[in-house]
């Protein structure tokens, strides 16, 4: 967050608000304690949160990808494969979560149908940092399909992890392997698909798929069309 005034009251009810979600969730209950705890008034914390603890769980989540963005800067991605980037990178971010219950909590608010599609922008945004971390410079229909395949390994990830009573999470890095070795192999049977007799055929629909665009300014899912050259 920046240190804007409106930034640092936001980050002082977040931090406030943490210690009540373990027990609350994050609830309206949860905000009101937060309010009451910072002596923030009231109508300017609804201004910086028109939906209470809602628009805290957004802002605990982007911490954590910030964080997690500061964690790989410092590491030597350079002498890392692929695979072992976003390993590390999905266990940096598990890891910043200093208390599991906060996690389980907004799981279990952004699986509401109400919260549904601000939960799987928040897993995108989370593998997109990831990615664009690590390196990747893709800019056509591979910057969508990398960002799906890891948003279905990171999400199906932390719910292994929040049932996870292995010494030092064991578990669930052998987990996250697998997964991340289903990726691999899908990329590289996709690689094969593209040159089978079948892949050939169907090489003016997969030309079309890959003039889809991402965003300029990668921040969130909708891309941009540029039509086939004739």
């Amino acid at each position: 967050m920046s240190d804007a005034p409106e930034n640092d009251l936001k980050t002082r009810l977040l931090e406030a608000a943490e210690m009540h979600v373990p027990f609350d969730g994050w609830s309206e209950a949860t905000f009101a304690a937060a309010v009451t705890d910072t002596g923030i008034d009231a109508t300017v914390a609804r201004a910086l949160c028109p939906r209470g603890a809602v628009d805290l769980a957004v802002a605990y989540h982007k911490r954590g990808d910030s964080l997690m963005r500061d964690a790989l800067a410092k590491a030597d991605l350079d002498a890392m494969k692929i695979r072992e980037k976003i390993t590390l990178a999905v266990r940096k971010r598990l890891e910043i979560c200093p208390d599991r219950e906060v996690i389980r909590r907004g799981t279990t608010l952004f699986a509401l149908p109400q919260h549904a599609a601000q939960g799987a922008e928040l897993i995108w945004g989370t593998c997109d940092a990831i990615w664009t971390a690590i390196g990747d410079t893709s800019r056509d229909f591979n910057w969508y399909s990398k960002r799906a395949t890891l948003s279905a390994v990171y999400g199906s990830t932390v719910l292994f992890w929040l049932g996870d009573d292995s010494e030092g999470n064991a578990a669930t890095w052998a987990f996250l392997d697998r997964r991340i070795e289903n990726v691999m192999q899908f990329e590289k049977t996709k690689a094969q698909f593209k040159g089978s007799p079948i892949g050939k055929m169907m090489a003016a629909p997969l030309d079309m798929l890959e003039r889809i665009r991402a965003p300029k300014a990668p921040e969130g899912m909708p891309g941009s069309w540029t039509s086939p050259r004739r």
